[in-house]
């Protein structure tokens, strides 16, 4: 039976590193591919016909190859963006290049049905929107900030009269600049007489502060949960602006009702893994010290101090033998 892991990501990813090397040590066939290294160091021939309903031939990167019958799981993580490889391209060109190989060996790449992903990218793509994450919070009976998404001067004062102290966030991390470096906004306190007609620009996600007594990362991997309460020193609001590597963790239990909620929300979003971030209000032992933020569908977890335990559930959820499928 099929048993290769395709791990899908850029050339520097420590991430999945250490999934790679879990494998390994395991006897696990892995090849690693970044889909935007398409060219003489990346080729493919993949076939298809009415008598035989599934994809054939092989991928081949300077160091491996494989068939598509022969992938169990995918790993996908983070590979580079198409459009890098066909960068020095006039814009037409390189979107219609970057489109091109986006569909073509992405498109098989996505549809292996007999193959488990870690996670799908397009279960991804569809969980990485925060107004549904809050929804389906809610409905899972999760605590959750008041929340307001909006564009409008009068609705934000209103929202910060019933609900202040107000803090603002972004909905997605800051793009790439000429330079090529991304960047992040941090989640900050805002003073509703700063409020004016620039807010009709764009969307904005306010959400009235949590009294929090800590910040909780959980880290689920299939039926596993690692919870790790966070603390900056300085007491920042956003933990995550500051030193990472001046961070205090400490492993904390997740209570059932939560932990259930976790799973049903994987579940619900078609996600095997998944990283959550709660504010915790009082010594986190009952549920609703428990208020959900989000859930980052392809989240870093190697900073955190149990990255070991988390590595070898990566393995235990990648090790596994193709599923049958026609």
């Amino acid at each position: 039976m099929a048993s290769t892991v395709l791990v899908v990501t850029a050339l520097e990813d420590v991430t999945a590193d250490r999934v790679v090397a879990a494998l390994n040590a395991r006897g696990v066939p892995v090849v690693r591919v970044d889909p935007a290294d398409i060219g003489p160091g990346l080729t493919f021939g993949f076939r298809i016909d009415g008598d035989r309903p599934v994809w054939g031939g092989r991928l081949r990167t300077a160091s491996r190859e494989v068939e598509p019958g022969e992938v169990a799981a995918v790993y996908y993580r983070r590979p580079t963006p198409y459009g890098a490889r066909f960068a020095h391209l006039p814009r037409q060109q390189r979107d219609f290049a970057a489109a091109e190989a986006r569909h073509g060996l992405g498109g098989v790449l996505n549809d292996l049905p007999g193959a488990r992903y870690v996670n799908h990218p397009a279960a991804v793509a569809r969980a990485e929107f925060k107004p549904a994450q809050l929804r389906r919070f809610a409905r899972l009976g999760l605590r959750i900030p008041p929340t307001l998404i909006t564009n409008d001067v009068k609705a934000a004062e209103e929202f910060a009269a019933g609900h202040g102290p107000v803090v603002c966030k972004t909905f997605r991390g800051l793009p790439a600049g000429d330079d090529g470096c991304a960047g992040a906004i941090w989640t900050q306190r805002v003073d509703p007489k700063d409020f004016d007609d620039a807010l009709a620009v764009t969307a904005h996600l306010f959400q009235a502060e949590i009294p929090k007594t800590g910040d909780v990362r959980v880290t689920v991997v299939g039926r596993r949960v690692f919870a790790q309460q966070v603390t900056a020193p300085d007491g920042a609001l956003d933990w995550r602006r500051g030193d990472w590597n001046a961070l205090l963790h400490a492993p904390l239990t997740v209570p059932p009702p939560v932990e259930a909620a976790l799973h049903a929300y994987l579940a619900s979003s078609g996600l095997v893994f998944g990283c959550f971030d709660f504010a915790l209000t009082g010594d986190g032992d009952a549920p609703d010290h428990w208020t959900a933020i989000e859930c980052n569908p392809n989240g870093q977890w190697g900073w955190l101090p149990d990255a070991a335990d988390i590595t070898e559930a990566f393995a235990d959820l990648l090790t596994v033998e193709r599923k049958g499928c026609s």
